[in-house]
């Protein structure tokens, strides 16, 4: 048997509670006993709690995902500039001017070359990551 409650809410409240059940497709009441439910049951906080560290926990695997990236990215940056600054000699000023309208032109083909990589969707890090899976020395597996 249901019993019946008749309680008023703040404007804002009621609005979200409505959003809510709309969005939902659900009655108003059947949110407000699920809400009213779950924050009166005795084991709550340990959901929430729960809750919160999968959240975490998901999180802490997208920031190390993104650390992996960035590192990859800063260490191939480093290389190619250390490569580009001990093999490009230095030019007189006479080709200087060439040498820029040139350097523009290349830097517009990268430009165009990475929005197709990046249009491509696959990144460098995966290469990366299919390489060195390639390349590693296939062996047995430790005993146990």
């Amino acid at each position: 048997m249901r019993t019946k409650h008749t309680f008023r809410l703040p404007p804002d409240l009621a609005t979200k509670l409505a959003d809510y059940a709309a969005r939902k497709r659900v009655p108003q009441a059947l949110v407000v006993e699920a809400a009213l439910a779950s924050h009166l049951s005795p084991d709550g906080a340990d959901r929430l709690e729960a809750a919160l560290a999968r959240r975490l926990d998901r999180m802490v695997r997208q920031m190390e995902l993104i650390e992996r990236y960035v590192t990859i990215s800063n260490e191939a940056l480093a290389v190619f500039v250390r490569f580009w600054l001990t093999s490009t000699p230095a030019l007189p000023d006479t080709a200087l001017a060439a040498a820029q309208a040139k350097g523009r032109e290349r830097y517009d083909g990268f430009i165009e070359a990475l929005r197709r990589r990046l249009a491509r969707g696959r990144k460098l890090a995966e290469e990366i990551s299919c390489d060195i899976e390639a390349t590693a020395p296939q062996s047995d597996p430790e005993p146990r």
